[in-house]
């Protein structure tokens, strides 16, 4: 070997070995990533139709017809209260002022009223039947009153934790133990995405109201998935995603260069140590790149007519609810599997009375848009669409400074859904004549877990990963499918 450059005299038999498996990286990429992720029962290996670097999913085909084909999630973080939105109490009104009855109370959990005296608070608002159907539905929400015949009441949800962030994790995850992936997390690597130029799970937040709840980002985390499964945050104001665009003097070619030398250097990582996160940054860089023509296009309301701006009640990319709707139902016509909403403010301890007018102010309109918009485009048979807060706020007021309030509350309080595949204009379970408990078929999160995934053409006992020692899914063991909402 004398006379060689050091270079090749490097390559002696394994290394050979090595470096030429290598050399076929860019062919074999696509059945790697493939291949990376731990199979489910019932699924037959990727579909031929995904494109180059794209997530087909393991649930091919689906285990049963689906009814929607996205979902979009229209989270009111805090927790909205039940008594002032879906679910009136004409004996808690009755009541106003009363002690609540100690067989209802006795040995239940409460957040922050514990030790105090615990008296009833009546709804605040008044409550009338709206549509065809006639719902009823509290006139602190005018617009989603226009949209009762699409949407289904879920009056009887209960969940497993009374405070904030293990709600969400709870709402979330299914589990209120930190670490496990999200439901955009687990849709998107069941189903893949009908989008190459966009993630298949984008988050859009807001903010308005009382005391905005911070939101950690291990809600829409990807967990023990791999990390291509993980939420993107949007920003709807300023560069939409942070780092996306080019530094100064770097124009398209030259950024193209980068990538494709840091995929060289990412797939040497990934084939000698089985890095399956070296995978993911393949292609995740490849998404970056082309997300830096897609994303601009998308945040570009001028297309929009004025009509449908007005319907939403947004102008621009401006960070608003209103606006992050509008950027829902334009994700969702790109082909985005999960797009979730988080509006941060619904935590009303104090002045319940204006804050709910608050919160309703920033949210109602655009909920009800969203509904519209997608049904008048032919697209709301297909998408499914969830409202709701984390649990809901008790029957008892909580007095401080500003006016009386609601505490947290985990045994009842009311989602909606419509669309893809849901029976509109119906409302479904029952709490007591309190508010307190729900009563009357009663929906635990993983059964609105379950039921999503169903319409979705996913049986939840089989969409699970094998992790330290044990197939996980979203429904953990739990879920069942909520078969009479289902049109």
């Amino acid at each position: 070997m004398n006379g060689l450059p050091d270079i090749d005299a490097f390559m002696f038999r394994r290394a050979f070995l090595t470096q030429s498996m290598i050399g076929v990286g860019s062919t074999a990429l696509a059945a790697l990533m493939a291949r990376n992720a731990s199979p489910v029962a019932g699924a037959t290996g990727p579909p031929n139709h995904a494109g180059p670097g794209q997530w087909p999913g393991v649930v091919d085909p689906r285990h049963h017809p689906p009814r929607a084909k996205r979902v979009i999630f229209l989270c009111m973080a805090g927790g909205p209260s039940h008594l002032e939105t879906f679910d009136p109490k004409p004996t808690l009104a009755a009541m106003d002022g009363q002690p609540m009855p100690g067989s209802v109370t006795d040995q239940q959990p409460i957040a922050q009223l514990q030790g105090q005296t615990l008296r009833c608070l009546a709804p605040q608002f008044r409550f009338d039947r709206s549509g065809e159907s006639g719902q009823q539905i509290s006139d602190v929400l005018p617009w989603t009153r226009t949209v009762a015949d699409e949407i289904c009441i879920l009056r009887s949800m209960v969940t497993e934790a009374i405070n904030h962030d293990p709600a969400h994790t709870y709402m979330n995850t299914g589990s209120t133990i930190s670490g496990r992936p999200s439901m955009g997390s687990w849709v998107t690597y069941g189903l893949g995405s009908e989008c190459q130029d966009l993630p298949g799970f984008v988050v859009l937040t807001s903010q308005g109201g009382r005391n905005p709840q911070p939101l950690s980002s291990r809600q829409w985390h990807s967990g023990f998935l791999p990390g291509r499964f993980q939420g993107v945050p949007f920003q709807t104001f300023g560069d939409p995603v942070h780092y996306l665009g080019n530094p100064a003097g770097v124009n398209r070619g030259r950024q193209r260069d980068v990538v494709e030398a840091i995929r060289m250097l990412n797939t040497i990582v990934g084939r000698r140590q089985s890095d399956s996160e070296a995978l993911t940054r393949i292609s995740q860089y490849e998404l970056a790149f082309r997300m830096q023509s897609s994303v601009p296009e998308l945040r570009e309301f001028s297309d929009e007519s004025r009509a449908t701006l007005d319907l939403y009640g947004a102008r621009e990319p401006d960070g608003s609810f209103a606006a992050n709707c509008l950027m829902a139902r334009r994700l969702a016509e790109r082909g985005v599997r999960f797009i979730q909403l988080y509006h941060r403010g619904w935590d009303h301890h104090n002045d319940l009375t204006r804050f709910m007018k608050v919160c309703a102010g920033h949210c109602d309109q655009a909920s009800a848009a969203l509904i519209t918009d997608l049904k008048q485009r032919g697209m709301l048979d297909e998408t499914l669409v969830i409202w709701g807060g984390e649990f809901g706020r008790t029957p008892m007021a909580q007095t401080n400074k500003g006016g009386p309030g609601r505490d947290h509350h985990m045994r009842a309080f009311s989602v909606w859904l419509a669309g893809g595949g849901i029976r509109g204009g119906q409302t479904y379970g029952a709490t007591d004549d309190l508010g307190y408990h729900a009563v009357d078929r009663v929906v635990h999160v993983n059964d609105l877990h379950a039921t999503m995934l169903h319409l979705l053409g996913i049986d939840h006992h089989q969409l699970t990963y094998r992790f330290q020692g044990r197939a996980f899914r979203l429904t953990d063991v739990g879920g069942r499918v909520v078969q009479d909402i289902l049109a």
